[in-house]
């Protein structure tokens, strides 16, 4: 084993472990003034047996922790259209969900994605759907590759600013 400072032999039975600059490292007896000495851990007294098994169940991903409900990709235009048929500004819409202004703005102009608590009251408020099932979207109408298989290019469609 060698020093992490300077590279001098350090031995292997007792190694010095020194905090130098907020890192604990291995360093050799000269080294170690650079720092302040850090004691080594005590060994725990019990080890646990290996053929132990633990209580702790390894969480399982099920498909039910998946969204069924995404927001629909036009979302700000169909904010914009449903507020402009009720006739109603942006003042209005507000006052309505208890929002403020500048986030109807963000949300219409697209640069402020909804979280699901205030697209529900968008819903509500509009009577408009916002939402779209994950499970109706059809993946084969992406495919456009000669192997054909999906790939998340085929899906995906980029934004350029």
């Amino acid at each position: 084993m060698e020093c992490e400072i300077c590279g001098k032999p350090v031995s292997e039975t007792n190694p010095t472990r020194a905090k130098i600059e907020g890192s604990v490292v291995v360093v050799c007896k000269e080294c170690a003034k650079l720092g302040t000495i850090q004691k080594t851990p005590p060994k725990p007294k019990f080890q646990k047996n290996k053929k132990e098994k633990s209580n702790v169940q390894p969480k399982r991903n099920y498909r039910n922790d998946e969204p069924t409900e995404e927001l629909i990709e036009n979302y700000n235009t169909a904010v914009r259209n449903a507020r402009e048929s009720k006739n109603w500004s942006r003042e209005d819409l507000g006052r309505k969900i208890n929002e403020r202004v500048s986030v109807i703005n963000r949300i219409e102009s697209g640069k402020m994605t909804p979280d699901n608590k205030l697209t529900k009251k968008l819903e509500k408020a509009l009577n408009i759907t916002l939402f779209e099932d994950v499970n109706d979207v059809d993946l084969n109408q992406y495919l456009n590759n000669t192997s054909g298989e999906r790939t998340l290019g085929n899906i995906m469609k980029i934004k350029r600013k």
